[in-house]
């Protein structure tokens, strides 16, 4: 996760992650992926059932009931295990989230237990009276998932009019006092409504945005042929920071990120070089602080029969099942190579990752994309667009 308007806007310092000894359990919110003990985040899909059918979808969710999901009890075990461990978020997502009949209640337990607790969602089923709910049991955020402007959202989510229902539910959210930001998966078919978004977010008072690369998983491997190309992503990443900029010269301090490719803080980095911005020398420390991508370390997730995975594209390999052991005792065991080796890849890093200068920025980049390319999870990451240049002459 590479936040522009933190690095490039400054609204973040170095020193402010320092300020709370870069301590997970005592870092806000907007601070935690500077944290030096990177205790996981945990994804959970508390269901798999979804009333939209989106093609990028890594569950393939349907709207029917599905067996084996983690019983309330279950959950109530998980949730606590997780709590104990010091995990800082707990992240409800699905499917879609708000199907499952008890979210609300394990909702409340997460916050209980000292975590905070957020959802993701296709935002189409907050109603008033559900936003209500959500601002009741504490929840800290809602992350509402759109892939561009009308019409191509509804496009991709495959159900006319959710579009609609989901800027409904923003402003329920709104309403009710709970902050909302957005989620956009970016590729070829959507990115022309990146700057539709940026207007969105002026329109409608929305604090967040996070710009998502597209990782090839589930059924969104069938779009890795609509992944942006190289110059694209650099193009595209350049004209986020430029909106981003613009918001913050008009006083609108808007927090924008992107996720699933750290080639974006490298190039910001470079950007902040070239520019001569005094800035610069503090990114680099930054970045060093948020180091790379953390699959398998900082960010984990838990799908809705309990199996654990090194995050929420990596279905095919699990580590164990929180119905069978605490979560704890199954992310800290690295008996499985992939564990292990995810936990300390660098010196497995194959091809242009394998030679980067800028490991500790990016910490290899996303395994899971490389090996749905390469069959191999230590191969470099196709959806690297730092030219050979950049990645072999290190500039401090």
């Amino acid at each position: 996760m590479i936040g522009i308007s933190k690095l490039y806007c400054g609204s973040v310092e170095s020193s402010d992650a320092l300020r709370y000894q870069r301590d997970s359990a005592q870092l806000p919110s907007h601070l935690l992926q500077f944290s030096k003990d990177k205790r996981p985040v945990v994804v959970w899909n508390v269901g798999r059932r979804c009333n939209l059918r989106c093609v990028h979808c890594y569950s393939h969710s349907r709207d029917i009931a599905y067996k084996g999901e983690l019983t309330t009890q279950e959950a109530e075990a998980f949730i606590d295990s997780a709590a104990q461990y010091q995990c800082p978020v707990m992240l409800f997502s699905g499917g879609e989230p708000l199907m499952r009949p008890d979210l609300l209640h394990l909702v409340t337990r997460a916050g209980a237990g000292g975590m905070r607790a957020v959802i993701s969602t296709n935002g189409t089923l907050i109603d008033e009276s559900t936003a209500a709910r959500l601002k009741e049991v504490g929840l800290s955020y809602v992350g509402v998932s759109l892939d561009g402007l009308r019409q191509t959202h509804d496009t991709f989510r495959g159900v006319r009019g959710c579009f609609d229902k989901a800027m409904a539910g923003i402003r329920n959210c709104q309403k009710a006092g709970i902050k909302v930001g957005v989620r956009f998966t970016i590729n070829k078919l959507n990115a022309h409504d990146v700057g539709g978004i940026f207007d969105l977010l002026e329109e409608m008072d929305i604090p967040r945005v996070c710009f998502y690369h597209l990782v090839y998983a589930g059924r969104g491997s069938k779009l890795k042929d609509e992944d942006l190309s190289h110059s694209e992503s650099r193009k595209l990443v350049d004209y986020l920071i430029d909106r981003t900029a613009d918001l913050y010269t008009r006083g609108m301090h808007k927090e924008v990120l992107t996720v699933d490719n750290h080639a974006d803080g490298v190039h910001l980095y470079l950007r902040l070089l070239r520019e001569n911005s005094p800035r610069a020398a503090d990114v680099l420390k930054l970045l060093k602080m948020n180091g790379g991508n953390s699959t398998g370390v900082g960010i984990a997730c838990v799908s809705w029969d309990g199996s654990v995975y090194a995050d929420q594209f990596w279905r095919h390999h699990a580590f164990g099942n929180v119905k069978n052991r605490p979560f704890p005792e199954i992310w800290q065991d690295t008996s499985d190579p992939v564990m292990a080796g995810l936990k300390n890849r660098k010196h497995l890093l194959k091809g242009r990752c394998g030679r980067c200068v800028w490991q500790d920025i990016c910490n290899g980049n996303f395994r899971v994309r490389a090996e749905a390319v390469y069959d191999d999870i230590w191969a470099e990451d196709p959806a690297c667009y730092l030219t050979e240049e950049e990645i072999t002459t290190r500039i401090e």
